[in-house]
């Protein structure tokens, strides 16, 4: 069994990569666009803003036609408890990611506390959270990493329907998608089936939560491009790398790994 999972690891690999190559071809296209001139801007740091706002109104379809009547219907018809477990299981699936990129930021506390999760959690597939300790691994990624390094943060890039993303936070985001050791891993039918469905789930689950939050933006703003351009530099702006992360205080995962330890000793 054994070597049958590391005979098929390659194979999975690349499949990882050919679900990846759109998004960068993506990339590699806009780049190739020919920027927006400075004085048409309404904002220096979003060069290619005539392409983007094409790609925003096209996923403004897809949300109009397809997310929203999902996400309202899921909302109305899945109990708080169920829709508690997707999260549960979404979270718990980026856990070794989350383990990677804070060894790879030198947060190893994060990353043992984020491996322990996994595993516990990892009995249920993470839908019920076993541990008592809740929220407390800080979530890590390759985008942070790069940051942490000093990598700038790069242009401002509308994805068809994945949205807002900086450059950076683009190529994390594949990066992450590829080294998850989840992806790696041959676990069947059941298994493919379940980390084929975590990204639309993911999707719904993320404009169901935030459902108000976006309507508000889609249905209240003058210009909603241009809302949803400032919303994700204010939600990135303390991340590790940001100015403000400069000189924040220590994360409440070292105090959240001590405590388990501690308990478990008693």
């Amino acid at each position: 069994m054994t070597n049958q999972r590391l005979l098929n690891a390659p194979a999975t690999a690349l499949q990882t990569w050919r679900h990846s190559v759109p998004v960068l071809l993506f990339a590699a296209m806009l780049a190739a666009c020919s920027a927006t001139p400075d004085a048409e801007r309404s904002d220096l740091r979003d060069p290619f803003e005539n392409t983007n706002r094409d790609i925003f109104a096209f996923n403004m379809g897809v949300d109009s036609y397809v997310l929203e009547p999902v996400a309202k219907g899921y909302k109305s018809t899945v109990p708080d408890g169920g829709r508690r477990a997707i999260d549960n299981h979404l979270e718990w699936a980026s856990m070794p990611s989350t383990a990677l990129n804070s060894t790879l930021q030198g947060e190893f506390e994060n990353a043992a506390l984020a491996t322990i999760h996994f595993a516990i959690n990892g009995l249920t597939l993470g839908f019920a959270d076993l541990t008592e300790t809740p929220g407390a691994v800080d979530k890590r990624s390759f985008d942070q990493t790069l940051a942490r390094a000093n990598v700038p943060d790069g242009h401002y890039l509308m994805v068809p329907v994945l949205g807002p993303h900086s450059s950076r936070n683009l190529l994390g985001r594949v990066v992450d998608t590829v080294t998850n050791p989840l992806s790696m891993i041959h676990a069947g039918n059941v298994g493919n089936a379940v980390r084929t469905a975590q990204i639309p789930a993911g999707a719904v689950a993320f404009r169901a939560n935030n459902f108000a939050a976006i309507n508000d933006v889609k249905y209240n703003s003058i210009d909603p491009y241009a809302r949803t351009r400032s919303l994700y530099f204010q939600s990135r702006a303390g991340k590790p790398g940001s100015d403000q992360d400069k000189n924040k205080t220590p994360s409440l995962a070292d105090d959240q790994f001590d405590a388990f330890f501690d308990e478990k000793i008693q």
